[in-house]
């Protein structure tokens, strides 16, 4: 029995010999309308073509997609798939050579048409990655429209940001921002794709972003804008969401000896900046989270992180699960550029499909008003709406067994268990293995 079950079994043995003092009757009609932002109940799956394979890739991809589907992935980011430059190349697939192209490496057009359909078909929508700050200085348009480019008193196009590898597009110029657009519109014409994530989207004007979105939108009114920055005007733009650059370096601390209560804080003050009907980014890692840091121990141990994964997901905002979460035994800095053959787990894919069930069935209650709990091990909070309906999540943060005493006015009460649907008694004191949790909900 893997450790979660053993968890749920000691829970649930607990509870039929806890004292029940503090029991209550808690509500079985509906609850009453919630008065409240809107939350989101999608779950972002972040796909890196190259750890899939190190040739064929989007054949590779397209062989997980029924497991990728199952964890309750709503959405399919794949990484940039363009032909990438060689000149002044370092190998990041943000290096695009030509933006209407497919990097040969990957496969053929039948192959990424392929994996869109099949995605489609699978109920996930499909976001591709784009960058348009900049291009591959082999891209045709240094030759043929130098003018398009930031260049120096002297005339010499201009790098952006630190990144030699990459020349810095103007797309004040709008022969370049209709060149831009045109190749955004490509994918969404051709292969019928969903939206984009947008590379450092604080690059490129906003009106470049508010036009490109609209004539998206005209094709596809549902299109998933999502916007590499935490600056809440490009929301104004059209964009869905933003990131919360905060949240994986916030949950680090926390799980190496920080306090719990910070995870709390950090999502609340995230989530403040965003009006209803938008969302925000939450992620324990992502491409360049897991490019920067020992992936084993971020999160204090390799078990931390699916209990990490509990309180970028719970805490609201899209959850984003980064492939490489759903692989045993990794450690280390994980390139992003380098290409690998990863053998996914379903045994941790089943981790965070149970974790994504939970915060699909609790949308309604995540609306409610958030209260902290959290002692010096244990992150716990509580959500609440009218009519007495409560969510309620516990993450252990350390590697120590603790006993955690619940909050009073849960105490007793019988509440679903979101991980396994089954009824429990909320016990006085929760025992919590290292790194456990529990997600219950009435």
């Amino acid at each position: 029995m893997n450790k979660f079950a053993l968890f749920i079994a000691s829970v649930a043995a607990f509870a039929t010999t806890a004292c029940t003092s503090y029991e209550i009757d808690m509500p079985e009609n509906p609850a009453a309308p919630v008065v409240g932002n809107e939350v989101s109940s999608n779950v972002i799956y972040q796909a890196n073509p190259r750890f899939f394979g190190t040739q064929d890739c989007l054949k590779g991809l397209q062989g997980q997609l029924p497991r990728i589907a199952d964890m309750g992935t709503d959405i399919l980011w794949i990484m940039p798939v363009y032909e990438p430059g060689e000149l002044k190349s370092i190998g990041s697939p943000y290096c695009v050579r030509n933006f209407t192209a497919l990097n040969p490496r990957y496969g053929s057009m039948a192959d990424l048409k392929a994996v869109v359909n099949d995605a489609h078909a699978k109920g996930m929508k499909v976001i591709f990655d784009w960058v348009a700050n900049h291009t591959a200085w082999d891209c045709a348009w240094i030759t043929e429209h130098p003018n398009w480019y930031d260049q120096d008193a002297a005339g010499n196009i201009l790098a952006p940001n630190g990144w030699p590898d990459v020349a810095q597009l103007n797309l004040e110029v709008p022969e370049a921002a209709a060149a831009m657009k045109a190749a955004m519109l490509y994918w969404v014409n051709e292969l019928k794709i969903d939206g984009y994530r947008c590379d450092f989207a604080d690059g490129v004007p906003h009106a470049f972003w508010k036009s490109v979105i609209d004539d998206i939108r005209a094709i596809n009114p549902d299109a998933i804008m999502l916007a590499e920055s935490t600056d809440n005007d490009f929301y104004a733009d059209g964009f869905n969401m933003i990131y919360d650059w905060n949240c994986a370096p916030t949950l680090s601390k926390v799980f190496n000896g920080g306090k719990p209560a910070d995870a709390i804080k950090e999502a609340k003050d995230a989530l403040a900046i965003v009006p209803d009907g938008k969302s925000i980014l939450r992620y324990v890692f992502n491409h360049d989270v897991a490019a920067e840091n020992n992936v084993a121990t971020m999160y204090g141990a390799p078990e931390g992180v699916p209990a990490a994964y509990v309180l970028a997901s719970m805490l609201n905002g899209t959850p984003m699960v980064y492939s490489s979460m759903d692989v045993e035994g990794l450690s280390g800095k994980l390139s992003f550029f380098d290409y690998r053959s990863m053998d996914f787990s379903t045994t941790l894919s089943d981790v965070y499909r149970n974790i994504n069930g939970a915060f699909k069935a609790s949308a309604d209650v995540r609306r409610g008003q958030l209260t902290d709990y959290s002692n010096n091990s244990v992150a716990c909070f509580t959500r609440a709406i009218p009519g007495g309906h409560y969510l309620l999540v516990m993450v252990n943060t350390t590697a120590d067994d603790v006993a955690f005493k619940t909050p009073i006015t849960l105490t007793g009460a019988t509440m679903t268990n979101l991980l396994n649907e089954t009824s429990e008694v909320v016990p006085v004191v929760m025992n919590l293995g290292a790194y456990e949790y529990a997600i219950l909900m009435n």
